[in-house]
């Protein structure tokens, strides 16, 4: 089928046009609700894919591998895609959210496609809704998410990739994602608490849903987890006689081989890293591929416990693909003069004790200025219904100078940047929720007197102590803080100018006139080193990175 595109039809346009449903999305969020049923809204999706032209059947020719978790689970899919990208073999990914670009969250060979790509398939699919729509329906287009999710599908199969990694949205069993009914193989990454108004509030609840990807004779691995959440995948397994394996830790593959090198900094990638292997060579094993990593003495696994997945010795493509990953926004450092941006998008409890842990190793890796002072700011948001007050409590032993709070909006006139837009809020909520963030951080502040819960007694060189960041004294006054209405105004306060690359123009007289502001601007401009650690969301992290990168736009 030939499309002939309207004049002006360009990614732009068709970016704003999915925006529109955004709000539908909304619209179907609370129909679910209302009906109590979510296994109608997978029905739903079903639908949704006969009008766009396919049926469930035609997904298993994408031999997917399908993953989900709380935390990790884009790193994991990231792994594994680059690792068998490195067997020589043609990929699609899918993933969300984006951090610059729409696009970017349909990827062939690890490259974002086209804007020609995503404009010709955006308008065809939705046409072809449209055009396929009952007048008796109430909602003639699905959401954002099941539109993409749609749209992926068929870039995938026009682009005849060999496999595909898909990344479960939100949860797992009624994900729109979920209609796929034979992957080759699924994962699960480490589970925590998040998205509880849709998933439930206890790890058992979630463990439940994100089990819901679980297919019968389909072979799934996961990470450790807790005991009780552990349980639950294990007996969603066996309802269905799914074969579940747990991996056994990174270390295990390397013994008596090299150390593995991960593209992807933070000791918590290496869980990341274990899964992707494991899911890598399933997949190769169940395609007939022999290169799948030879077999090395298996453990036995103890009674009553989940059978743990081979310990195999990693190839070297399997090798090449975890150096080689690429991954932006987790673990991120971009390092501009005196400048050293850490960029990571933990936005969970357990996803943002990983991220102190990764920046307080790299300050203590970092090499110090012979001259001057170090500044540390922290630039943070958080959106929906987490817990900012307890991100923001495990944030505080890094000992920040100046705390800064935005919406995720990268500047205040983004109307010619489609692919930043968010119609789900306004910028009164997302304010009030940045001065909510700000009184968190002072309360804080003034309880300062507790105990540092990551502190150690340990004094051992090398050891957990030297993460204590002894160099930068403690503070004897409350961390400045501040709100901007945007993250461009953010970071030209923070910048002072002294980015080489992100150089806005001046901001108008007046904007960035505080008491905080004036004093702190000095402190930073005389600095020999500012750390910026950019976390709380992954939207926060993208606009930051639409801006510093100028290239990512491109």
């Amino acid at each position: 089928m030939r499309l002939n595109l309207l004049p002006g039809a360009h990614c732009q346009d068709a970016v704003r046009t999915l925006n529109t449903l955004q709000t539908n999305a909304n619209y179907l969020e609370m129909v679910k609700r209302e009906r109590g049923d979510p296994q109608t809204q997978l029905e739903a999706m079903k639908l949704y894919l006969a009008r766009s032209g396919l049926q469930v059947e035609d997904l298993d020719q994408l031999n997917i591998i399908h993953i989900t978790g709380t935390k990790g689970k884009g790193s994991t899919c990231a792994f594994t895609e680059r690792i068998l990208r490195s067997y020589g073999l043609k990929t699609g990914f899918f993933s969300s959210p984006h951090l610059v670009q729409v696009r970017e969250r349909i990827r062939i060979n690890g490259q974002p496609i086209s804007s020609e790509l995503f404009t010709k398939h955006f308008w065809r699919l939705y046409h072809r809704l449209e055009e396929t729509k009952d007048d008796s329906s109430c909602v003639s287009m699905p959401g954002y998410f099941r539109f993409l999710t749609l749209m992926a599908f068929h870039v995938f199969l026009q682009e005849k990739v060999d496999l595909a990694v898909v990344e479960v949205g939100i949860g797992g069993a009624y994900d729109c994602t979920n209609i796929i009914r034979k992957p080759v193989v699924c994962g699960i990454t480490s589970l925590g608490i998040d998205h509880t108004g849709l998933l439930g509030d206890t790890m058992e609840k979630i463990a439940w849903q994100k089990g819901g990807i679980f297919k019968s004779g389909v072979p799934a691995f996961t990470v450790p987890q807790p005991d009780e959440p552990l349980a639950v995948l294990r007996d969603r397994a066996q309802q269905i006689s799914c074969p579940l394996y747990l991996c056994p830790p990174l270390q295990a593959l390397e013994e008596g081989g090299p150390p593995l090198t991960l593209g992807l900094e933070g000791e918590h990638q290496r869980s990341n890293a274990a899964l992707a292997l494991q899911l890598a060579r399933c997949w190769l094993q169940q395609k007939g591929y022999q290169d799948a990593g030879e077999l090395k003495a298996s453990r036995p696994s103890l009674p009553g416990q989940l059978p743990l997945a081979p310990v195999f010795q990693p190839t070297p493509h399997m090798q090449q693909g975890l150096w080689h990953t690429e991954w932006p926004g987790r673990t991120q450092l971009l390092r501009r003069g005196p400048l050293t941006w850490y960029l990571d998008g933990a936005h969970t409890t357990s996803s943002m004790q990983a991220c102190v842990r990764w920046f307080r190793q790299a300050l203590h890796q970092c090499q110090r200025p012979d001259s001057g002072s170090e500044v540390r700011v922290l630039l943070f948001n958080s959106t929906g219904d987490r817990d900012s007050a307890a991100l923001l409590k495990l944030l505080q032993p890094c000992q920040f100078d100046y705390a800064i709070f935005c919406p995720n909006l990268a500047e205040m006139a983004s109307t010619d940047n489609a692919d930043q837009q968010n119609f789900t809020v306004t910028l009164d909520q997302v304010l009030l929720r940045c001065l909510t963030h700000q009184q968190h951080w002072s309360r804080l502040h003034e309880e300062q007197a507790s105990p540092d819960p990551w502190s150690t007694p340990s004094r051992e060189q090398g050891g957990p102590a030297s993460l204590l960041l002894a160099p930068h004294p403690p503070h004897t006054h409350s961390a400045s803080s501040l709100i901007f209405s945007c993250i461009s105004h953010a970071l030209q306060w923070i910048t002072q100018g002294r980015d080489p690359v992100f150089q806005p123009p001046r901001p108008p007289r007046g904007l960035l006139t505080h008491p905080v502001a004036d004093s702190g601007a000095v402190v930073l401009q005389e600095a020999a080193a500012v750390h910026v650690l950019v976390t709380g969301s992954l939207h926060l992290v993208g606009g930051v990175l639409k801006l510093l990168e100028p290239s990512l736009s491109q």
